[in-house]
């Protein structure tokens, strides 16, 4: 009864309140300034940046909302680079290593120094699941210490059941949830024959760990080892041939000292909001938002899909036309004749593009009870709906109880097709209000080719078509807002991302879409000359297995990615016209 109450009042008399104002000149209006070569593809922390997110503030500002934050803006910083700094030193004892040479460290690692005793633990493993347990922390104290890991597993390389362990951030953290206060990694000789040290090359958007992370290579190691009466590679082969935990303080101290310089900038959201005055449910709020920036001229390590081509990546669906729509449904809430029942929050996101860095930070930083917040629209990419059989997509549709009988509804009132997708994660800014506990819907029509490239033109936006998407929008959001039902959020599946793009050793060269879950992975495009196109996959395309391991959503495809490494040659399962290709991959 609950249900269908509120869908009556979501849908009946949508006209009650709105204005019809929703224009194809007014979204125009702000993709042509906000995609203009003028601004450079919105870098943060660029003048240009500054230049649209006061553009965004003043049409906040001009519809009557009122500013928040620091008149509009939430300033927050952002690590743009990073390098190692001077003062880097490592003792063992009396000998000085060499930074660069014998140790070096990660990009990741905290700024810090530590002088203290190693404990050798093995692979670093704290493994207690249904298949198999392997603890190398059981029987050592190493709170305060530094730890010794090697690297890999006893498997090497090799795909099996130490392969979600396997990565040096995982234990990493296992490290530190055990109390260590300092790691240093060494690949050992059955994984890592080369002895090579790891790149210094700091990730857009990548964490940093606040105690120091060394790598070292195995001369080093050996040193530590050596009052311990055995070596590394020793050590190594009774854990490989014995498959059981060894792990032991040594009598040796470790005195090291990390500096990393940070290359800082200085962003900011941009927030306005249309307060209501209902006593009952004014102190509710919904947000309603997308983000505004882009990759600036692009370049390696931009997310550019054309790295090596320096140009303006405009950006114009992604998100010009996002914000454009955000600006059109804030201007007709606020000329609403009668304001809504709960309050709207309208956010400018920055710093979506280097890891959902801007939302991230409001959900830590909200401007108001976060636990107040009913519901979080995102706009991200809603200008390319081309009535070719592209859909709206709409995400999250699982993370409320109601959400689908209220979609399901919803549909008779829009011309195009649609396809709901019920998890709450996903690779924007809707990702860090669900991690809180928000109910969220996230609208998106699809990826195309120029996505992430300098193709992202104004002139490749279907505005006729954004104009009825926008309006569905608001006339869903409008009734959301006057709905006198709570919604009741709800868990979907799918593994939680952190609010960061992750970082792949591979890259299977498509542009996997955003749609209906359960049927594999959608190629929306496909990189020349990358490991799909040389494998014969096609647009068009779903990818269903690969590795061996069932895709049926785009969690599976990174999961799988994740575990890959270059050099590998596996074997994928696409599914293409109803008929099912098993195809060569190699990396």
């Amino acid at each position: 009864m609950r249900n269908i109450t509120l869908i009556i009042a979501l849908f009946l008399s949508l006209n009650t309140f709105a204005q019809q104002g929703i224009s194809v000149e007014k979204l125009k209006k702000h993709i042509y300034f906000l995609a203009s070569d003028s601004l450079k593809g919105r870098k943060p922390g660029t003048a240009e940046t500054k230049i649209a997110a006061n553009y965004i503030r003043n049409e906040f500002k001009s519809y009557g909302l009122e500013l928040m934050g620091d008149k509009g803006f939430q300033f927050f910083d952002i690590i743009k680079s990073a390098k190692i700094g001077n003062g880097n030193h490592l003792f063992i004892n009396k000998f000085h290593a060499k930074t660069h040479e014998d140790n070096i460290p990660y990009s990741f690692s905290g700024s810090g120094m530590l002088k203290a005793k190693v404990v050798f633990v093995g692979y670093g493993f704290n493994i207690d699941n249904e298949n198999f347990k392997w603890n190398d922390y059981e029987n050592v104290d190493v709170t305060g210490k530094w730890v010794l890991i090697l690297r890999s597993s006893p498997e090497g390389k090799r795909h099996g059941k130490f392969t979600k362990y396997n990565s040096d951030k995982y234990k990493i953290n296992t490290a530190i949830e055990k109390g260590a206060k300092g790691v240093l990694l060494v690949g050992g000789s059955s994984s890592h024959p080369n002895d090579k040290l790891v790149s210094f090359r700091y990730q857009r958007g990548q964490s940093q760990f606040e105690i120091p992370v060394i790598n070292i290579k195995r001369a080093l190691a050996n040193k530590i080892l050596l009052k311990s009466k055995t070596d590394i590679k020793t050590a190594e082969n009774e854990l490989i041939q014995n498959k059981k935990p060894n792990s032991f303080l040594t009598k040796t101290i470790v005195d090291a000292k990390v500096v990393i310089d940070f290359d800082i900038i200085t962003t900011q959201n941009v927030i306005g909001i249309l307060k209501s005055n209902d006593k009952t449910y004014g102190n509710e709020y919904i947000v309603i938002g997308g983000h505004y920036d882009h990759l600036g001229f692009g370049g390696h390590g931009s997310g550019s899909r054309m790295p090596d081509t320096f140009a303006i990546h405009n950006g114009a669906d992604d998100n010009a036309s996002g914000i454009a729509s955000v600006l059109a449904i804030a201007k007709e809430f606020a000329n609403c004749k009668t304001k809504p029942k709960r309050s709207i929050i309208f956010i400018a996101f920055s710093a979506e593009e280097m890891g959902l860095i801007g939302s991230n930070y409001y959900v830590n930083n909200p401007t108001v009870n976060i636990k107040d917040i009913y519901l979080m629209l995102n706009l991200d990419m809603v200008g390319r709906l081309i009535d070719n059989g592209s859909n709206l997509s709409i995400i999250g549709t699982g993370t409320a109880v109601e959400f689908n009988s209220i979609l399901e509804k919803s549909k008779e009132d829009f011309k195009y097709k649609m396809s709901f997708n019920p998890s709450g994660f996903g690779g924007s800014d809707h990702s860090s209000f669900y991690s809180k506990g928000i109910p969220v819907l996230f609208f998106n029509t699809g990826i195309e080719d120029d996505y992430h490239t300098p193709f992202d033109d104004v002139e490749k936006i279907d505005f006729v078509a954004q104009k009825y998407v926008t309006e569905y929008i608001y006339k869903l959001a409008l009734q959301f807002a006057n709905s006198t039902d709570k919604l009741t959020y709800k868990e979907t599946a799918g593994k939680k991302q952190k609010s960061r793009r992750t970082s792949f050793k591979v890259t299977l060269g498509i542009m996997p879409a955003y749609g209906d879950a359960g049927s594999g992975v959608k190629v929306e495009g496909v990189t020349a000359d990358g490991p799909a196109y040389v494998a014969g996959v096609l647009k068009g395309d779903f990818i269903v297995e690969m590795d061996g391991t069932k895709i049926s959503d785009i969690y599976d495809y990174m999961d799988v990615l994740k575990r890959l490494d270059k050099g590998l040659k596996i074997k994928i399962k696409v599914k293409r016209n109803n008929n099912i290709k098993e195809l060569d991959v190699q990396f």
